[in-house]
């Protein structure tokens, strides 16, 4: 009994149960599924909804026409976005394989999954490095007095100008120059043109304590340095047991931003000036929507906030189970990330609008996007609230628990890849060590961007490490699903896994509108380009070409592999070659056996391992025992039948030489 209770304790640990409650066997035991579907559609919204939609769509939707946007957003969600999002999880779900595995559809075209690779692996590195100076900031907000209220610290210069003390001197400078409006009104222009608040100041000479240029590293930022240490941990410790683990912690990391958001919107709302700031977000412009840069914002917002080309959603679903309806997941997820970018504006602009209001200027002069908002025009407008800290504990928890949702599907990318690629049982086994290495080489990349030229390498590697190369690999794999690999066999592929075939809308976006959109925002963003700038600080050239190199190098291991791949296809001409590794691979198709049916259902002469190559290790030992026990059978009937015959009650099955034996 203790045995029996022993071994039910330890399956129930291994597959991430609570001992003591009924254990779901998993469908694919060899690499494991999600406890059920809702951790998988958490941590998909976990994953599309980070810092983005947060720091960046506001902004994209107040400079582009306000209420105006939301038109050619939406457009570019139904035509791009879904259709999209859905072809990259059917295409993980069907071949319960990571972003290399996939690619047995069609080997040739395995460095795509190679460039997703190295697409996650540089943004997993910066993205971390942001979550650690919000965990920095979240603990300097654990005080009474945030630290970037007043200019009165060592770290201030003479040109800082708080809100506070700008409002006091704003009064004196009125009371005392009643009759003379114009100089009034020329000193707050000058005012205005010299101030800088208190939190860029505490941003830039205290957190980052920046350098003069991308080259001139300086000391390392050592609470930085020990906050990118303890946000690599947290990751690791959520993911010690791959989607086990990190499925049971998506239900607080993808619901609490949304509790965090609606208790800072209705604060917001509340504000003197916040209707003010919701009017500059939401004013509709109709003349911009005639403008072919809202298009392309609106295109390259949606394709880089839903993740797509990462290679995270193909990993996140091949960890379903094969029949689940990822179609319905699709747009559930996608629907779910853009209502979270516009109700994200409200809460943004809402605080600008009372903070614009509070210094007497426009909205358009308070408002920002990217580490600019995150880190200064937002924990400025914090010090404005009654208790400021405790809202500032909010936000700067919200941001953390925003990144790392991404973050968690960023590692487990990188480590299903190679686990799936190496296959080994001890590979498997101790996959936690992977886990763990990837983590360690992680962090170490990362320590560069705690120096104090980190932030100049941070804004190169998110400008240029994941922009035109994910539209590149985003085409490529369209492409080779839909005509290398054919669209009517993908199409069955669907049907099989999911009971329907994909709905005519999504065929036509696959084949023809998808590609088309992508291809645009690629030359979009070749006809955009302008180098990168940080404030007043221009980049060097040697720098660009740096971030150049950094774009390059997952797109370069598109063409590298392919080359690769024919030259050891066999075949007498290189067109043979090429037509050779274009076809599916023998193992191309469902991972499991009971799944691999119609064509791709084994030959009776195939051997049963070659039929299905995935299978599961405890299936292969048990198989000997039935065979066993079968045999035993048969031997126990062979002798009770000749025990039968001998008594004369019945006759032997057996041929004898001597019938009257």
């Amino acid at each position: 009994m203790s045995d029996s209770n022993t071994t039910a304790a330890t399956t129930a640990d291994q597959n991430g149960a609570v001992p003591g409650e009924p254990v779901k066997k998993d469908e694919n035991s060899r690499r494991g599924n999600w406890g059920n579907q809702i951790e998988f559609v958490l941590t998909s919204v976990g994953y599309a909804v980070g810092l983005g939609n947060v720091w960046r769509f506001p902004y994209l939707c107040y400079r582009n026409g306000g209420g105006a946007f939301m038109l050619p957003y939406f457009i570019m969600l139904v035509f791009c976005g879904i259709p999209l999002f859905f072809l990259e999880l059917s295409f993980g779900q069907f071949a319960s394989q990571g972003c290399l595995g996939v690619w047995k559809i069609s080997p040739v075209f395995k460095g795509v999954g190679y460039g997703m690779m190295v697409v996650s692996t540089y943004i997993g590195i910066y993205y971390n490095v942001v979550i650690c100076i919000s965990f920095y900031y979240f603990f300097q907000s654990m005080t009474y007095l945030l630290p970037w209220t007043y200019c009165n610290n060592p770290w201030n210069t003479p040109d800082c100008s708080g809100v506070f003390s700008s409002n006091i001197t704003r009064n004196i400078t009125r009371l005392a120059n009643v009759s003379t409006s114009l100089v009034e009104g020329v000193t707050e222009v000058v005012n205005r043109t010299k101030r800088t608040s208190p939190s860029e100041e505490y941003w830039k000479h205290y957190v980052l304590n920046i350098s003069d240029g991308i080259g001139n590293f300086g000391e390392v930022r050592l609470p930085i340095l020990g906050c990118l240490a303890l946000s690599w941990f947290v990751v690791f410790l959520c993911l010690i047991r791959g989607v086990k683990s990190s499925g049971k912690v998506v239900y607080f990391t993808a619901t609490f931003p949304y509790v965090v958001l609606t208790i800072l919107f209705i604060r917001g709302i509340t504000l003197e000036g916040a209707v003010n700031g919701i009017k500059y977000y939401l004013t509709p412009q109709w003349h911009k929507v005639l403008d072919a840069k809202v298009w392309g914002d609106a295109a390259s917002q949606i394709f880089y906030s839903l993740g797509c080309a990462w290679g995270g959603l193909i990993t996140m679903a091949s960890y379903n189970k094969f029949h689940n309806n990822c179609f319905r997941d699709s747009i559930i997820i996608s629907i779910t990330n853009c209502a979270t970018s516009v109700y994200a504006g409200f809460v943004i602009f809402s605080i600008l609008g009372f903070m614009a209001h509070n210094l007497n200027v426009p909205v358009s002069e308070v408002a920002d996007h990217g580490p600019g908002l995150a880190f200064v025009a937002y924990p400025e407008a914090l010090t404005l609230l009654p208790i400021s800290p405790l809202w500032s504990l909010l936000f700067f928890f919200m941001l953390i628990l925003l990144g790392l949702g991404t973050q968690f599907c960023l590692l487990e990318t990188l480590v299903t890849a190679v686990v799936d690629e190496i296959g080994t049982d001890w590979i498997i086994r101790n996959k936690t060590v992977v886990t763990l290495s990837v983590a360690v080489i992680g962090f170490l990349l990362g320590v560069p961007l705690t120096t104090r030229a980190g932030i100049y390498w941070l804004l190169l590697m998110d400008n240029y490490a994941a922009s035109f190369s994910l539209v590149i690999i985003s085409c490529i794999m369209c492409v080779c699903v839909m005509y290398v690999y054919g669209h009517k066999q993908y199409f069955k592929d669907v049907e099989m896994m999911l009971g329907f075939p994909p709905p005519l809308f999504f065929k036509v976006c696959w084949r023809f509108i998808s590609p088309v959109i992508i291809s645009c925002i690629m030359v979009f963003t070749v006809i955009q380009y302008k180098p990168i700038t940080y404030n007043d600080y221009v980049f060097p050239t040697w720098s660009l070409y740096i971030g150049f190199c950094m774009a390059m190098s997952s797109v370069l291991c598109i063409p590298i592999y392919a080359l690769y791949k024919i030259s050891r296809s066999p075949g007498a001409t290189f067109r043979e070659r090429l037509k050779f590794s274009c076809r599916p691979h023998p193992k191309w198709g469902p991972a499991l056996r009971e799944h691999r049916t119609g064509r791709y259902a084994p030959l009776a002469s195939e051997e049963t391992v070659e039929a299905r190559p995935l299978k599961d290790k405890e299936e292969l030992n048990e198989e000997p025992k039935e065979e066993a026990k079968e045999e035993e059978t048969e031997r126990k009937d062979d002798i009770s039948l000749t025990i039968q015959g001998s008594n004369g009650s019945t006759n032997t099955t057996h041929n004898s030489p001597n019938p009257s034996a």
